[in-house]
């Protein structure tokens, strides 16, 4: 093993686990609908101090059904499921369009909670869409109109050059819309709240649809 490898290796082992207080969670107590809990895991996990609570990890597969991974924000959690948004253009759009399903993953060290969400994909409609762009910010509109996302760049001043007219349109033309901005909803099939536990007695509650309701189950850890 070289000297770079071993160092890196007790770098890895070094790190801890969840150094700090853990809250309890007891399954029995969960509420019948799991939009229910999310939103109280999310309001814990924002006054407990958690960075970026509302970033998740986004799972698709290609047209050849290689899964591919990358985090980005939540944009809503609803009766319809649970919201994101990007160019259907994108690798992720294209990948939903070939494969309409996904998993999120929200991870939330600050309380030892994680959430696993797993669905169909569906295109909320162009309207949802607009909408959905507009209530955001001026540099999220103008990184919108950048470029095309996930295509190759030829080289960093390009996108400096692209991003520097988005901003300026951002800007002068806040109402401007990006064709291709694409706000979808995973709708929940499963939904699985994780808390974990010092002594790695760690709680997993599933929830699984089951026509118009849910039902619950604790999962081994």
């Amino acid at each position: 093993m070289s000297d770079t490898q071993k160092a890196f290796r007790d770098l890895l082992r070094a790190q801890r686990v969840w150094d700090v207080t853990l809250p309890g969670f007891d399954p029995s107590a969960a509420p019948a609908d799991p939009l229910a809990l999310f939103h109280t895991w999310f309001a814990e996990a924002v006054a407990a101090g958690q960075t970026e609570p509302h970033t998740m990890t986004l799972a698709t597969a290609d047209a050849e059904g290689r899964p591919d991974v990358r985090t980005l924000m939540l944009h809503d959690a609803d009766g319809h499921g649970w919201h994101f948004a990007t160019h259907a253009t994108s690798a992720k759009g294209r990948q939903i369009a070939a494969r309409p399903h996904a998993a999120l993953g929200f991870y939330w060290p600050a309380q030892g909670r994680q959430v696993r969400v797993r669905g169909g994909v569906v295109r909320a409609g162009r309207a949802a869409s607009r909408a959905d762009l507009r209530a955001r910010s001026a540099g999220a509109l103008a990184s919108a109109l950048t470029g095309s996302q996930s295509e190759v760049l030829p080289a960093h001043q390009d996108l400096v050059e692209a991003s520097e007219a988005a901003w300026e349109r951002a800007r002068a033309e806040p109402d401007t819309e990006a064709e291709t901005w694409t706000l979808y909803v995973v709708e929940p099939e499963e939904v699985e709240f994780f808390q974990g536990e010092a002594r790695r007695r760690h709680v997993r509650l599933r929830y699984r649809r089951e026509g118009a309701g849910w039902t619950r189950e604790l999962l081994w850890p």
